[in-house]
């Protein structure tokens, strides 16, 4: 590893860090929640056919198809199977996208409107506006909700935030994927 490498990795470990002490600190929208085991079988994820893609969303098709692969293997290792729709629990993701100009949000399976500008709002705040690096650094959060698919109450939420490698191949980027979802989700207890 060189000494560059070595430096940006070192730089985006504290962004980072910050990142995440600012978005977990504030309180109007949580950025954790954890109300103990989940009692599920099953699971689905949020439905997104009816929102129209925001302007912002990202374009490349393929970003939610792996993004809920590696969701489905990670909660498949918790014992949880996936359907179609009925499942016990609904299962939301949210994408955000920061460098220190701009931040947005990619909510085609999330599900909560004022929570998305809100989480939005506060990974702006972390890495854009308390960013003290003058040089871009983009930096992408994942969070993750399980949502009682009966009471709608929302059992678990976490969040995972990574620096973006743009250059990586694609197995590369596929594994770094599978590893956030599972750094997300390892506190996760599901009971039958």
């Amino acid at each position: 590893m060189n000494r560059e490498t070595s430096f940006m990795k070192s730089i985006g470990s504290l962004l980072l860090t910050a990142g995440l002490l600012a978005l977990v600190g504030c309180a109007s929208t949580p950025a954790r929640v954890d109300h103990g085991p989940i009692k599920a079988r099953t699971f689905h994820f949020f439905n997104a056919d009816a929102k129209p893609a925001a302007w912002f969303a990202d374009g490349r098709p393929d970003v939610h198809p792996r993004v809920q692969e590696a969701i489905t293997k990670a909660l498949a290792a918790k014992g949880l199977t996936k359907v179609a729709s009925g499942g016990d629990v609904m299962v939301g993701y949210l994408i955000i996208v920061s460098d220190s100009v701009s931040t947005t949000a990619v909510d085609d399976y999330f599900g909560y409107d004022m929570a998305v500008s809100d989480l939005r709002d506060k990974s702006h705040k972390a890495y854009v506006t308390g960013n003290k690096n003058p040089t871009p650094y983009p930096a992408g959060t994942l969070l993750i909700d399980l949502v009682d698919a009966k009471s709608f109450k929302l059992l678990r939420r976490d969040h995972v935030s990574r620096p973006i490698m743009r250059q990586l191949p694609n197995d590369e980027r596929l594994a770094r994927l599978q590893e956030s979802v599972d750094e997300a989700l390892k506190g996760l207890i599901v009971t039958q």
